[in-house]
């Protein structure tokens, strides 16, 4: 089964010093270092998401620092980057397109935020017909408020992880 690595939306607004921090994003991001490693000795393709807000958002700006993707783990010239506007990554862009032509079967997701663009970008993958391993410890959020209640980051993390679990990913 021919697979890919996805890193979703790690870019420098959610950092330490960004707009929008996440709660551990560095650690994240050391873990996302590992997956990118171990993705060039295996020959797996490696799809870069960066999202681009609208110029009347707050974060992720085309154009700003904040949007671009972290120095870390910045894509090597083989390495395949594609935009995106929404928070799933298949809708309005060429991502499914593109793993179609590698023939991916596979995915392993990572990246930031869990509760939105990595939540929606895996059960979309579901919807596409795709096998996905979602690696909890390459991923990254925040507190999430409702009703005047904060839901700690951790907490939300754990959530959606396990709404994520069995029908849409395996997590690992």
């Amino acid at each position: 089964m021919k697979e890919a690595l996805l890193i979703i939306d790690v870019q420098n607004d959610y950092f330490p010093g960004g707009t929008c921090e996440l709660y551990h994003a560095r650690e994240a991001e050391d873990n996302i270092i590992r997956l990118i490693n171990e993705s060039r000795k295996a020959g797996r393709p490696i799809v870069y998401v960066r999202h681009i807000n609208p110029p009347d958002d707050t974060f992720f700006l085309e154009g700003t620092p904040g949007c671009e993707i972290s120095d870390r783990i910045k894509p090597r010239p083989e390495d395949i980057v594609i935009d995106k506007n929404y928070p799933n990554s298949f809708l309005e862009t060429d991502l499914e397109v593109c793993l179609r032509s590698l023939e991916i079967q596979k995915l392993i997701v990572c990246g930031m935020m869990t509760h939105m663009c990595v939540d929606t970008t895996v059960r979309a993958a579901m919807d596409y017909g795709y096998k996905v391993e979602v690696a909890a410890n390459a991923c990254a959020t925040m507190d999430l408020e409702i009703n005047g209640e904060v839901i700690p980051a951790e907490t939300v993390q754990k959530t959606y992880l396990a709404s994520l679990k069995g029908v849409f990913a395996d997590i690992v």
